[in-house]
């Protein structure tokens, strides 16, 4: 987890499941940390700190990037 860092935090897996596509997508190296033990244990989130996106320094502009483009992205329409 060398030259790692954090970009984003999140309390539900189900909160960053589109951007862990478009992450997989852009070929970004992330890892989500405490993901496992929130799964087991939802209600915990915060006070395991969340769930951590962090990825390589190398990609931390690509992503944030990505981060702000989402909603603009979307071609979803709400009915």
């Amino acid at each position: 987890m060398k030259d790692f860092i954090t970009i984003a935090r999140f309390t539900y897996p189900s909160d960053y499941a589109v951007l862990k596509l478009l992450l997989e997508r852009a070929e970004v190296d992330f890892v989500f940390l405490n993901e496992t033990a929130i799964n087991v244990l939802p209600f915990h989130s915060n006070a395991f700190g969340g769930i951590r996106l962090q990825v390589h320094k190398k990609d931390e502009e690509k992503t944030i990037h990505i981060i702000n483009n989402l909603d603009k992205d979307a071609s979803l329409n709400i009915v």
